[in-house]
């Protein structure tokens, strides 16, 4: 049976881990926070940058002056499914909802004879998908060791895609991510 002594340290003990978890607690309410307003103040931005160029490609479609990028290839045979899923767990239906999108979406067009591939930005959809696709995987970028997510990486992701593009590697190119 403990004596006296080791329950007081055990107490105190168990105080100082119920600090350290409150202080914890508010941190990542305060970062929360902060992540829920970035997303709510670029919601308009992203709403009227959608629209502006969903009307460039709805223009551009029948011109024969248009780039390829905006007109298309005109064919639909070879798709590329850019899954954007997390770097790291414990968000629930995040990663997993995504994923499993892409995979049915990717099952019924191989279904009617198309070919599919996978550009993994994330380390969680790389891992699901590499499970059954794992040949139609044709790059994966970590963003793992980025600390604050911003243009620049959006933008080397977009040049890969447009260079795989412009090889000629894929037709259609979908965008599989989650709406906040």
């Amino acid at each position: 049976m403990a004596s006296l002594k080791d329950m007081r340290v055990r107490i105190a003990s168990t105080k100082a881990t119920q600090k350290i978890t409150k202080a914890m607690q508010m941190v990542a309410a305060s970062k929360l926070r902060r992540a829920q307003s970035a997303a709510e103040a670029a919601r308009p931005y992203a709403e009227k940058m959608d629209a502006v160029i969903s009307n460039i490609a709805g223009a551009a479609a029948g011109s024969p002056v248009a780039p390829a990028l905006l007109a298309g290839t005109g064919n639909d045979q070879v798709h590329l499914f850019l899954v954007c899923t997390g770097e790291r767990g414990l968000s629930g239906a995040f990663n997993s909802s995504i994923v499993r999108l892409a995979r049915e979406r990717a099952l019924a067009l191989m279904n009617q004879g198309k070919e599919v591939k996978f550009f993994c930005v994330g380390r969680k959809g790389y891992e699901q998908l590499r499970r059954t696709f794992e040949r139609q995987i044709v790059e994966h970028v970590e963003l793992r060791s980025v600390r604050q997510l911003g243009f620049v990486n959006a933008d080397d992701i977009a040049k890969k895609v447009i260079a795989r593009f412009n090889a000629g590697e894929f037709d259609v190119c979908t965008l599989f991510y989650s709406r906040f």
